[in-house]
């Protein structure tokens, strides 16, 4: 049975596997494309539509319509359609199943065993919550990886043999990253990462959107607003990408803004789109700025190669700026699809490793033998090592027992190496107590910070105490990240002799939330 890497993208998504000639290859969905767009559409109770279908029908039927869902991934909100709330897990999870079936029906093969790339700046909470919605969809989820990694992967294939330090500008959709690796005898380590997910292509479309709105304004200002109507918007919203699309390759293009029986030519060059949008590119480099200094404190002083990620990167700004600013002429390397290729190779090669590791030789042999790799290409995948690091710091809400200040005190620092596996000691604050509160803190901004409100909660649980003892009762925390940055936190305490644990849950849903989700989402049809 093959296995598949899904890049489950804010904007767009798209699957593949390895052929029978150890190539990643992308699957072409039912409407004959590469990339589906990550667009639901609820068009009844019972059936759900995914894709450029559900994204014409925004248009239509905007309040049925959910886009860019990804940027909720983690959080505790839900949409409601029909009348029941939906998760952002649920929504992911049909597009999700829409990239499955499609792909099952191009290949002929079951879509079962997958690994599903996120943004390297996602949190553990994202992470997690990308998990279970591939399983929400009845997917097992061999791994989480981050896009940069895959990214990576793909830039060794085509480059085999080359040891380099290559520095991953991956701008999509809806997020934004930037990540140093280096690549040797075949394995991948990435040194840093930094990033903003809630930057990506997406916000260059939402100026462009304001600017035709705009432009509309000023020709028609006895009508309403455009942007007051949500079919108009939607149009909009439609336009505005077609528009970002064509200036790529075009140095003006003109829309026509119809709205309320009225009718504006917005001419749009592409001078006027970067000056527009210059702020979010600078934002991009200024991260990127960032990620270097956090190589170079890590020994790793210049890179040799920028490779760019990402649709988004193929606006002509984005090389020429980069260019510009860091000396390095930019390779644009397969954009759109390299993320998808990357982590079918990497769920190819880690499906090889464990069954070797497990004992299964003759299954792992003619699994490699089916895509046509030689003894020494398994070799190489066998041996190959990937590592990587912590996207931000993590800890716990601590009080200062002189002045009684909450604090966050981070075990996990970011870019610490993965996995990381992190104990202290704390204690108790007042006597007779017999709980402890043990709340998951997150780092929010850009730079690691004890404030509270500089740090996200993610998850929160009770440690129970011993009746009778004083303030300074010793508990120990533990946090486990492993490498595909999914956090498990354990608190104990040991004068009983018996070892106390709190599994902390991260995220919106739980494990039986998820199960329940999968049972009563299976009636549905999506197509």
């Amino acid at each position: 049975m093959a296995v598949h890497g899904i890049d489950l993208g804010t904007t767009y998504s798209c699957i593949a596997s390895v052929d029978d000639v150890s190539r990643p290859t992308v699957h072409r969905n039912a409407e004959d494309a590469d990339t589906t767009p990550s667009v639901v559409f609820f068009e009844t109770p019972e059936n759900v539509v995914v894709g450029q279908t559900a994204k014409d029908s925004a248009v239509l039927e905007p309040d049925l319509v959910v886009s860019r869902i990804k940027r909720d991934m983690g959080l505790d909100v839900t949409r409601t359609m029909h009348g029941r709330p939906y998760t952002p897990e649920e929504i992911s999870a049909f597009v999700l199943r829409k990239l499955a079936a499609d792909a099952e029906m191009a290949t002929g093969s079951r879509v079962e065993d997958v690994v599903i790339t996120v943004p390297a700046y996602f949190g553990a909470a994202e992470r997690d919550a990308t998990r279970k919605a591939g399983q929400i969809a009845g997917l097992n989820v061999i791994d989480i990886i981050s896009e940069p990694i895959a990214a990576a992967i793909t830039y060794g294939v085509l480059n085999p043999g080359e040891d380099c330090r290559i520095l991953v500008y991956d701008l999509g959709g809806g997020t934004f990253d930037t990540t140093v690796i280096t690549l040797r005898d075949g394995d991948i380590e990435v040194v840093c990462t930094d990033g903003d997910h809630e930057l990506g292509g997406a916000d260059w479309d939402d100026r462009l959107v304001e600017l035709l709105a705009e432009r509309f304004r000023l020709e028609h200002p006895d009508v309403t607003d455009p942007l007051d109507d949500k079919q108009t918007e939607q149009q909009l919203r439609r336009d505005a990408e077609e528009l970002k699309k064509s200036l790529t390759s075009r140095t003006k293009h003109t829309v026509r803004v119809m709205h309320d029986g009225r009718v504006a030519k917005a001419e749009v060059s592409r001078e006027d789109f970067e000056r527009l949008t210059r702020d979010l590119l600078d934002r991009t480099v200024e991260i990127t700025r960032r990620t270097l200094s956090t190589a170079r404190s890590k020994g790793v002083e210049s890179f040799d190669h920028l490779v760019l990620v990402g649709g988004s990167s193929k606006m002509p700004s984005v090389a020429e700026t980069l260019a510009k600013e860091l000396g390095v002429q930019p390779r644009l390397q397969d954009p759109d699809l390299a993320v998808a290729k990357g982590a079918a190779l990497y769920a190819f090669e880690e499906t090889y490793r464990r069954l070797l590791a497990g004992g299964a030789r003759e299954q792992a042999e003619e699994m490699a033998a089916r895509a046509g790799l030689s003894s020494g290409e398994q070799q190489r995948i066998a041996e190959r090592t990937i590592k990587t690091v912590a996207s931000r710091a993590f800890g716990i809400k601590a009080v200062s027992v002189n002045t009684r200040r909450e604090y966050v005190a981070h075990l996990v620092q970011a870019n610490d190496p993965l996995p990381a596996d992190v104990t202290e000691g704390f204690a108790t604050l007042d006597d007779y107590q017999t709980r402890v509160a043990i709340e998951v803190m997150e780092q929010a901004g850009a730079e690691a910070s004890e404030a509270v409100e500089d740090n996200n909660r993610i998850a929160e649980g009770d440690l129970a105490i011993p009746p009778g003892k004083p303030a300074g009762f010793p508990i120990e925390v533990t946090f486990t990240l492993d490498t595909s940055g999914l956090l498990h936190v354990t608190a104990r305490e040991h004068e009983t002799g018996q070892q106390l644990d709190l599994n902390v849950q991260i995220g919106g849903m739980t494990e039986e939330d998820v199960a329940e989700s999968r049972a009563s989402l299976s009636h549905l049809t999506v197509s």
